[in-house]
Protein backbone atom coordinates (compact mmCIF):
# COMPACT_ATOMS: atom_id res chain seq x y z
CA UNK A 1 0.00 0.00 0.00
CA UNK A 2 1.25 3.48 -0.85
CA UNK A 3 2.42 5.69 2.00
CA UNK A 4 -0.56 7.64 3.26
CA UNK A 5 0.10 11.36 3.48
CA UNK A 6 -2.49 13.64 5.03
CA UNK A 7 -2.28 17.41 4.65
CA UNK A 8 -4.03 19.42 7.36
CA UNK A 9 -4.67 23.14 6.95
CA UNK A 10 -5.45 24.81 10.26
CA UNK A 11 -7.85 27.73 9.91
CA UNK A 12 -10.01 29.79 12.23
CA UNK A 13 -11.93 33.06 12.13
CA UNK A 14 -10.77 34.44 15.49
CA UNK A 15 -7.40 35.82 14.46
CA UNK A 16 -6.53 38.71 16.78
CA UNK A 17 -4.76 41.01 14.30
CA UNK A 18 -7.05 40.42 11.33
CA UNK A 19 -10.28 38.71 12.41
CA UNK A 20 -11.99 36.65 9.72
CA UNK A 21 -8.96 36.82 7.44
CA UNK A 22 -9.26 33.25 6.16
CA UNK A 23 -12.56 34.08 4.45
CA UNK A 24 -11.69 37.58 3.26
CA UNK A 25 -12.27 37.66 -0.51
CA UNK A 26 -9.47 37.86 -3.05
CA UNK A 27 -10.80 38.35 -6.58
CA UNK A 28 -14.23 37.37 -5.28
CA UNK A 29 -13.16 34.08 -3.64
CA UNK A 30 -12.27 33.43 0.02
CA UNK A 31 -8.56 33.57 0.74
CA UNK A 32 -8.64 30.08 2.25
CA UNK A 33 -10.27 28.67 -0.88
CA UNK A 34 -7.42 30.03 -3.01
CA UNK A 35 -4.96 28.28 -0.72
CA UNK A 36 -6.85 24.98 -0.82
CA UNK A 37 -7.06 25.08 -4.61
CA UNK A 38 -3.30 25.55 -4.73
CA UNK A 39 -2.44 22.93 -2.11
CA UNK A 40 -4.55 20.20 -3.70
CA UNK A 41 -2.36 20.34 -6.81
CA UNK A 42 0.51 18.84 -4.80
CA UNK A 43 0.98 15.38 -6.26
CA UNK A 44 2.22 13.61 -3.11
CA UNK A 45 -0.81 14.26 -0.91
CA UNK A 46 -3.39 11.53 -0.42
CA UNK A 47 -5.89 13.73 1.40
CA UNK A 48 -6.35 17.41 2.17
CA UNK A 49 -8.49 18.49 5.10
CA UNK A 50 -9.19 21.76 6.88
CA UNK A 51 -8.93 21.65 10.68
CA UNK A 52 -11.05 24.33 12.29
CA UNK A 53 -12.54 24.66 15.76
CA UNK A 54 -15.86 23.81 17.35
CA UNK A 55 -16.33 27.49 18.23
CA UNK A 56 -19.46 29.05 16.70
CA UNK A 57 -17.27 31.66 15.00
CA UNK A 58 -15.92 28.94 12.72
CA UNK A 59 -19.28 27.75 11.40
CA UNK A 60 -18.68 29.80 8.25
CA UNK A 61 -15.35 28.06 7.64
CA UNK A 62 -17.15 24.71 7.70
CA UNK A 63 -19.88 25.93 5.35
CA UNK A 64 -17.37 27.36 2.90
CA UNK A 65 -15.26 24.20 2.82
CA UNK A 66 -18.13 21.79 2.44
CA UNK A 67 -19.85 23.98 -0.11
CA UNK A 68 -16.63 23.98 -2.16
CA UNK A 69 -16.02 20.24 -1.90
CA UNK A 70 -13.26 20.27 0.72
CA UNK A 71 -13.14 18.10 3.83
CA UNK A 72 -13.39 20.03 7.08
CA UNK A 73 -13.16 18.67 10.61
CA UNK A 74 -13.53 20.44 13.95
CA UNK A 75 -11.71 20.29 17.25
CA UNK A 76 -10.37 22.35 20.13
CA UNK A 77 -10.05 26.09 19.55
CA UNK A 78 -6.82 26.52 21.50
CA UNK A 79 -5.36 23.00 21.68
CA UNK A 80 -4.50 22.79 18.00
CA UNK A 81 -2.16 19.85 18.60
CA UNK A 82 -5.16 17.85 19.79
CA UNK A 83 -7.12 19.07 16.77
CA UNK A 84 -4.39 17.69 14.49
CA UNK A 85 -3.94 14.40 16.30
CA UNK A 86 -7.64 13.60 16.41
CA UNK A 87 -7.89 14.06 12.64
CA UNK A 88 -4.69 12.13 11.95
CA UNK A 89 -5.61 9.22 14.21
CA UNK A 90 -9.05 8.85 12.66
CA UNK A 91 -7.54 8.99 9.19
CA UNK A 92 -4.80 6.45 9.84
CA UNK A 93 -2.21 8.58 8.04
CA UNK A 94 1.46 7.65 8.22
CA UNK A 95 2.72 11.21 7.70
CA UNK A 96 0.99 14.51 8.38
CA UNK A 97 1.68 17.74 6.51
CA UNK A 98 0.93 20.89 8.50
CA UNK A 99 -0.16 24.02 6.64
CA UNK A 100 -1.68 27.20 8.07
CA UNK A 101 -4.66 29.02 6.59
CA UNK A 102 -2.92 32.39 6.38
CA UNK A 103 -0.70 31.40 3.44
CA UNK A 104 -2.72 31.86 0.24
CA UNK A 105 0.46 31.80 -1.88
CA UNK A 106 1.16 28.20 -0.86
CA UNK A 107 3.00 26.47 -3.71
CA UNK A 108 2.17 22.82 -4.50
CA UNK A 109 5.66 22.28 -5.90
CA UNK A 110 7.17 23.37 -2.58
CA UNK A 111 4.83 21.04 -0.68
CA UNK A 112 5.96 18.16 -2.90
CA UNK A 113 9.61 19.14 -2.45
CA UNK A 114 9.39 19.00 1.35
CA UNK A 115 7.30 15.83 1.42
CA UNK A 116 9.68 14.07 -0.95
CA UNK A 117 12.68 15.09 1.14
CA UNK A 118 10.92 13.85 4.26
CA UNK A 119 10.26 10.44 2.74
CA UNK A 120 13.70 10.16 1.14
CA UNK A 121 15.66 11.04 4.28
CA UNK A 122 13.48 9.01 6.64
CA UNK A 123 13.22 11.98 8.96
CA UNK A 124 10.84 12.18 11.90
CA UNK A 125 10.13 15.82 11.09
CA UNK A 126 10.91 17.85 7.98
CA UNK A 127 10.37 21.53 7.28
CA UNK A 128 11.42 24.42 5.10
CA UNK A 129 10.90 26.88 7.95
CA UNK A 130 12.51 25.40 11.10
CA UNK A 131 14.84 26.95 11.81
CA UNK A 132 13.61 29.94 9.78
CA UNK A 133 15.45 29.12 6.63
CA UNK A 134 15.65 30.42 3.09
CA UNK A 135 12.02 30.34 1.91
CA UNK A 136 9.67 33.34 2.14
CA UNK A 137 7.37 33.36 5.17
CA UNK A 138 4.13 32.11 3.65
CA UNK A 139 5.47 29.03 1.87
CA UNK A 140 5.91 27.11 5.14
CA UNK A 141 5.53 23.33 5.04
CA UNK A 142 6.01 20.95 7.96
CA UNK A 143 5.83 17.15 7.73
CA UNK A 144 5.85 14.78 10.69
CA UNK A 145 5.55 11.04 11.18
CA UNK A 146 2.25 10.04 12.74
CA UNK A 147 3.99 8.25 15.60
CA UNK A 148 6.01 11.36 16.40
CA UNK A 149 2.89 13.53 16.30
CA UNK A 150 1.31 11.12 18.77
CA UNK A 151 4.31 11.45 21.09
CA UNK A 152 3.94 15.23 21.01
CA UNK A 153 0.21 14.94 21.65
CA UNK A 154 0.78 12.69 24.65
CA UNK A 155 3.71 14.55 26.19
CA UNK A 156 3.45 18.26 25.36
CA UNK A 157 2.14 20.28 28.30
CA UNK A 158 2.83 23.97 27.62
CA UNK A 159 0.14 26.11 26.01
CA UNK A 160 2.62 27.17 23.31
CA UNK A 161 3.41 23.56 22.37
CA UNK A 162 -0.29 22.73 22.22
CA UNK A 163 -1.28 25.81 20.22
CA UNK A 164 1.52 25.71 17.65
CA UNK A 165 1.36 21.93 17.14
CA UNK A 166 4.97 20.94 16.49
CA UNK A 167 7.42 22.93 18.68
CA UNK A 168 7.64 19.90 20.98
CA UNK A 169 9.22 18.04 18.06
CA UNK A 170 11.42 20.60 16.31
CA UNK A 171 12.86 21.91 19.58
CA UNK A 172 14.25 18.46 20.44
CA UNK A 173 16.94 17.63 17.85
CA UNK A 174 18.60 15.30 20.35
CA UNK A 175 15.47 13.15 20.36
CA UNK A 176 14.06 13.37 16.85
CA UNK A 177 15.59 13.13 13.38
CA UNK A 178 14.97 16.60 11.93
CA UNK A 179 15.51 17.63 8.31
CA UNK A 180 15.48 21.14 6.82
CA UNK A 181 14.78 21.79 3.14
CA UNK A 182 16.55 24.91 1.87
CA UNK A 183 15.62 27.10 -1.07
CA UNK A 184 17.81 27.88 -4.05
CA UNK A 185 18.00 31.50 -2.83
CA UNK A 186 17.99 33.12 0.59
CA UNK A 187 14.57 34.78 0.76
CA UNK A 188 13.86 33.99 4.39
CA UNK A 189 13.30 37.68 5.17
CA UNK A 190 10.49 37.98 2.58
CA UNK A 191 6.93 37.96 3.93
CA UNK A 192 4.03 36.45 1.96
CA UNK A 193 1.81 35.30 4.82
CA UNK A 194 -1.25 37.25 5.98
CA UNK A 195 -1.19 38.41 9.58
CA UNK A 196 -2.35 42.02 9.35
CA UNK A 197 -4.24 44.30 6.93
CA UNK A 198 -1.15 45.41 4.99
CA UNK A 199 -0.18 41.78 4.38
CA UNK A 200 -3.62 41.15 2.93
CA UNK A 201 -3.40 44.18 0.65
CA UNK A 202 -0.09 42.93 -0.73
CA UNK A 203 -1.46 39.45 -1.39
CA UNK A 204 -4.47 41.02 -3.12
CA UNK A 205 -2.09 42.96 -5.37
CA UNK A 206 -0.13 39.83 -6.23
CA UNK A 207 -3.25 37.83 -7.09
CA UNK A 208 -4.71 40.68 -9.15
CA UNK A 209 -1.53 40.81 -11.23
CA UNK A 210 -0.81 37.10 -11.65
CA UNK A 211 -3.99 35.07 -11.24
CA UNK A 212 -5.95 36.30 -14.30
CA UNK A 213 -3.05 35.38 -16.60
CA UNK A 214 -2.18 32.10 -14.91
CA UNK A 215 -4.22 30.76 -11.97
CA UNK A 216 -1.46 28.19 -11.36
CA UNK A 217 1.30 30.77 -10.87
CA UNK A 218 4.14 29.58 -8.66
CA UNK A 219 6.49 31.08 -6.12
CA UNK A 220 9.05 32.05 -8.77
CA UNK A 221 6.36 34.15 -10.49
CA UNK A 222 5.61 35.85 -7.18
CA UNK A 223 9.30 36.39 -6.52
CA UNK A 224 9.83 38.09 -9.86
CA UNK A 225 6.70 40.22 -9.51
CA UNK A 226 7.82 41.40 -6.07
CA UNK A 227 11.26 42.30 -7.39
CA UNK A 228 9.78 44.23 -10.31
CA UNK A 229 7.50 46.14 -7.94
CA UNK A 230 9.87 46.54 -5.00
CA UNK A 231 8.83 50.11 -4.15
CA UNK A 232 5.10 49.31 -4.09
CA UNK A 233 5.55 46.03 -2.20
CA UNK A 234 8.29 47.15 0.17
CA UNK A 235 6.57 45.56 3.18
CA UNK A 236 6.98 42.16 1.52
CA UNK A 237 10.75 42.25 1.85
CA UNK A 238 10.84 42.55 5.63
CA UNK A 239 14.27 43.28 7.03
CA UNK A 240 16.81 43.05 4.25
CA UNK A 241 19.07 40.34 5.58
CA UNK A 242 20.85 37.61 3.69
CA UNK A 243 21.19 37.55 -0.06
CA UNK A 244 18.68 37.45 -2.85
Amino acid sequence: MATRILAVVQARMSSTRLPGKVLKPILGRPMLLHQLDRARRATLLDRLVVATSTDDSDDDVVRMCRGSGYDCERGSLHDVLDRFWQIASRDGAEHIVRLTGDCPLTDPAVIDLVVNAHLTTGADYSSNSRPRATWPDGLDVEVVRAGVLEQAWREAVTSSDREHVLPFVWSRPERFHLHTVSSEMNLGHWRWSVDQPLDFEIVETIFAALYPRNPMFGFRDVREFCRENRDTLRHTFGSERGTE
